[in-house]
């Protein structure tokens, strides 16, 4: 039998046993390091499709690279309604929250955040000349805290495209805002694309989306077709475009794949929501540290697509031929 010393001398070895057990689980919740939460502020100068896909695609992608929110990154998602003034308070604020990056949608956010600090990561998208939007110094060198991808579309193809659905057409409305430097350049190149294809161009502006119904509407009876660039503001609204087109057969064609899916004829375009995808990739080589912004060139997406609707083409007095829909790489019908 075990004397009474043994016995105590156990039971103060199990109790110190515990005691220690006890010691460390209460302090491995203070000593384990918690997982890096990365900030990232997303900014849109209004919401409309194109861009909300492009915000997705960002989102999706990363997620794919490892970065899922609620775990190892935080998404503040702030929308500008298309005034500039809350562009430029929301890039404060961001600025405010130190977030590790920036992801910028259109070419007035993208502004408004360049503005507001040179030193976070500006991811860009959907901005069409970052040079000429003085975002950057050139396409293949940054030289700034700002990279990213353009939505610059093939606006010569979508005009040639116009032809080919309505060759009887000669004169052609253009609708966009004078304020957004996007739509100067895309207009700049339909002006010299008209002139090789025969084409007469009629330039319409509006500062606000409410102004786009009576613009639309303004064209009815001096042209034979309307061509709506990615104009962040008429897109917003481009229901009323459509509208006018519908009431009036006039077929409108457009500078990007969703404007088809909601209505309008046809365009030679891009995926918003690839081009998101495209923008993460490479946002994770910089919060990786493998590279910096001003060392990473503007990207471009190269995959083209022709997407037309027929039910938009029945409904504004058009036949796309077979050729055409066989050539088409989405058909709506």
């Amino acid at each position: 039998m075990a004397s009474k010393k043994s016995r105590i001398t156990k039971v103060l070895t199990i109790v110190g046993a515990v005691a220690v057990i006890a010691v460390v689980a209460f302090a491995l919740p203070r000593f384990t390091k918690k997982p890096t939460v990365t900030k990232i502020g997303i900014m849109q100068i209004v919401e409309h499709p194109a861009l909300d896909a492009s915000r997705n695609g960002f989102i999706q992608r990363l997620a794919e690279l490892g970065y899922e929110e609620g775990e190892n990154v935080e998404f503040i998602i702030q929308n500008a309604q298309g005034d500039m003034a809350i562009a430029q308070s929301i890039a404060g604020n961001f600025v405010s929250q130190n977030v590790d990056m920036i992801l910028a949608i259109a070419t007035p956010t993208a502004q408004a955040a360049a503005k507001a600090t040179q030193s976070i990561p500006i991811l860009i998208t959907a901005v069409t000349d970052p040079v000429a939007a003085g975002l950057v110094d050139s396409v293949k060198e940054p030289g700034s805290n700002v990279t990213g991808t353009s939505d610059l579309t093939p606006v010569a193809k979508q005009l040639e495209l116009l032809t080919r659905i309505a060759p009887e057409a000669e004169r052609v409305g253009v609708i966009y805002n004078a304020g957004e430097t996007n739509s100067l350049v895309q207009v700049d190149l339909a002006r010299e694309a008209a002139g090789s294809l025969g084409l007469e161009l009629v330039e319409v502006t509006v500062s606000s989306s409410s102004e786009v119904y009576e613009a639309s509407q303004s064209l009815v009876g001096r042209v034979d077709a309307i061509y709506v660039p990615t104009d962040n503001t008429v897109v917003s609204a481009l229901e009323s475009v459509i509208k006018v087109g519908e009431d009036f057969r006039i077929p409108v064609i457009v500078g990007e794949v969703d404007g088809v899916r909601r209505g309008a004829l046809a365009t030679v375009g891009i995926d918003y929501y690839v081009l998101g995808m495209q923008t993460a990739d490479i946002a994770q080589k910089i919060l990786k540290g493998e590279r910096e912004p001003k060392d990473i060139p503007i990207e471009y997406l190269e995959d083209i697509q022709i997407a037309v609707n027929l039910a938009a083409a029945d409904k504004m007095g058009v036949t796309v031929s077979k050729d055409l829909i066989d050539e088409a790489y989405e058909v709506i019908r």
